[in-house]
Order: C-alpha cells, then sequence, then structure tokens
C-alpha cells in the first residue's frame, strides 16, 4: 500500500469563488496547511500555490491548482511528473454533487462523474486510479442548475453540516498519510 505523497485541494481561484462550494477542496486543504502551521507558495512551474510539508513522518506536497478548476490537470500533471509521484500516491480533495451536505467519503479510482476538475486531472495523469476524498455539498436536483449551484456559497445549515464532514475527514489525515488507507476509509465512513 502507497502513502500518499500529493494531496490537491480542487477551486478556483480568486476572492469572488472563495465562499462557493466548488472550493470544497480548497477550503479543506488550507484547513490541513493551517492546522499543521504550513504555508502556500505561489509557483508558476506548477501553475498553483504549493507547500512542502513533513506529516506525520512522511514528506508530503500540498497543491491548490490556480488555473480554473476545468484545467486542473494541468497543475497536478506538472507537479506529479516533476516529483515522479504515481496516481496512486495522490490525494484530490473535491466537492461531491452525490453526497449530502455533511457527508464525506474517500475513494480510490472510479469516474468523474461530470466534475470538471477530476475529468481534466483523469486526462493529464491517464489514469482514473487515483485517490479521491469526495466532500458532499448535495445537488440542486436538476441538471440544469448544477453550475449555478456549485458556483454559490451554500446555505448556513449546509456550511455547517459541511464544515463539520471536513473536520471528521482531518482526523483520518494521519492514516492517509501512512497509506493505511482502508483503515482511514473504515474510520471515515463509519462516522
Amino acid at each position: 500500500m502507497s502513502e500518499i505523497k500529493l494531496i490537491v485541494g480542487l477551486g478556483n481561484p480568486g476572492r469572488e469563488y472563495e465562499a462557493t462550494r466548488h472550493n470544497a477542496g480548497f477550503w479543506w486543504v488550507n484547513e490541513l496547511a493551517h492546522i499543521n502551521k504550513i504555508s502556500f507558495k505561489a509557483d508558476n512551474k506548477f501553475h498553483g500555490l504549493i507547500a512542502r510539508a513533513t506529516l506525520h513522518g512522511h514528506e508530503v506536497h500540498l497543491l491548490k491548482p490556480q488555473t480554473f478548476m476545468n484545467v486542473s490537470g494541468r497543475s497536478v500533471g506538472a507537479l506529479a511528473q516533476f516529483y515522479k509521484i504515481e496516481p496512486a500516491q495522490i490525494l484530490v480533495v473535491h466537492d461531491e454533487l452525490d453526497l449530502p451536505p455533511g457527508s464525506a467519503k474517500l475513494k480510490l479510482g472510479g469516474g468523474h462523474g461530470g466534475h470538471n476538475g477530476l475529468k481534466d486531472i483523469i486526462a493529464h495523469l491517464s489514469t482514473k486510479e487515483f485517490w479521491r476524498l469526495r466532500v458532499g455539498i448535495g445537488h440542486p436536483g436538476d441538471r440544469n442548475e448544477v453550475v449555478n449551484f456549485v458556483l454559490n456559497a451554500p446555505r448556513k445549515e449546509e456550511q455547517e453540516l459541511i464544515d463539520e464532514a471536513m473536520r471528521r475527514a482531518q482526523e483520518i489525515v494521519p492514516l492517509i498519510i501512512e497509506g493505511k488507507l482502508e483503515a482511514a476509509m473504515q474510520k471515515l465512513h463509519r462516522a
């Protein structure tokens, strides 16, 4: 079982997107950095904000692509290639329409479910076999409303549920970093 060497939070850069549901991946990685007193710095080579840290005895890269969601793969692919990080050593944290607010799930592989950030990462890595931490944001109920939905802020009660799910997902970080992903899944999915 391989340990995670790259944690990617997906979102859109810019102040106007900060509070939107599509930025749930950024929120989670920001919280991880905050808890561990890690600072991000801009790196044009990787089209993103990056940080290197030792977490739980393992060296890990954190990445927030600054390319806009639909071309996140350019950033992830560049960093993974440069540091020779295998897809199975990558965790992508993203908003998930198919899970309700308050839910967070960990999984390896699978499709992109219409998520353009995941779609682009799959294209750049040439595989679906990377880990995902899916943060539930719920679904507007109408496919035509999805873009508007993900680019708006959650309602207060939804935000509280999302924050709670993200807090639970922070508790499994040591297991994720050490490559104990089955144990991490069990702990998270039991909650």
